[in-house]
């Protein structure tokens, strides 16, 4: 198990380079698909919303600078969830769409801020005023899971009919995953078997990647909300093992 969470800050890392290339494409192209997540309307922005994840993400992936490069992603996240999609969840408080794109970007900048508390501390003043946050990073994302697993059942029967129709008992997957990210969140919340909570959820998020997501993508592939679903739930399963090693050693 050790050695696969060793792998999350690489896997998290390159999810958010993907974002940021994607994010970049859609700028050139002039693209304001809703679908890109957190995608400015402005392409102008989106160039620079892309050069800062491409850059954050390729830090993080090749650990250079990653302590700094998670901190300040942690923030960037922060701003989209207060600034961007706060007002847009407020506006539509009964549309659960808007309360799971909240909390994904919640969820990753939870995920860089776990990872940036878990490095070696800041060698200078600003950087570690800066990384005082990075310690609610866990706690952020056991509460993103929880909304996540609580939407699982608010809308079981969509979440179903996303899963391939190979897979038998689709409605009851759908409440078994539910029911894995509300536990998850607990464990990690409280602090109780919360790296093989981590752990595990890491691997359901790469199974997702890997049995709905792939094919999805290959199924429409100019569809840009395919392809970010694809790289959150990548950058979902980085920082569930982020927060796994992070966690207390299991026994």
């Amino acid at each position: 198990m050790g050695k696969i969470v060793a792998q999350g800050q690489i896997v998290f890392g390159i999810a958010i380079l993907a974002l940021g290339i994607e994010n970049l494409i859609c700028a050139h192209f002039g693209l304001t698909d809703p679908g890109v997540a957190w995608f400015p309307v402005n392409p102008f922005f989106g160039y620079i919303n892309g050069l800062v994840l491409s850059a954050a993400g390729l830090s993080i992936a090749a650990k250079f600078h990653s302590r700094l490069a998670a901190t300040l992603l942690g923030y960037l996240f922060l701003g989209y969830v207060l600034f961007a999609e706060l007002p847009l969840l407020i506006a539509h408080l009964a549309d659960w769409t808007a309360y799971g794109v909240l909390f994904e970007a919640l969820a990753l900048g939870a995920s860089a801020w776990t990872l940036a508390h878990a490095l070696p501390p800041a060698s200078s003043r600003w950087e570690s005023m800066l990384g005082a946050a990075t310690a609610s990073g866990p706690y952020l994302f056991a509460v993103s899971l929880m909304v996540f697993g609580s939407i699982h059942f608010v809308v079981a029967r969509f979440i179903a009919s996303l899963i391939p129709a190979w897979i038998p008992s689709s409605l009851f997957w759908a409440y078994l995953t539910g029911t894995a990210m509300i536990a998850a969140g607990i464990s990690i919340a409280i602090r109780r078997l919360d790296q093989w909570a981590g752990f595990l959820l890491g691997v359901m998020f790469l199974l997702w990647v890997v049995l709905l997501h792939s094919l999805r993508v290959a199924a429409d592939p100019h569809s840009a909300d395919e392809w970010s679903s694809a790289f959150i739930a990548l950058a979902m399963c980085g920082g569930s093992w982020i927060v796994a090693g992070h966690a207390r050693p299991a026994k």
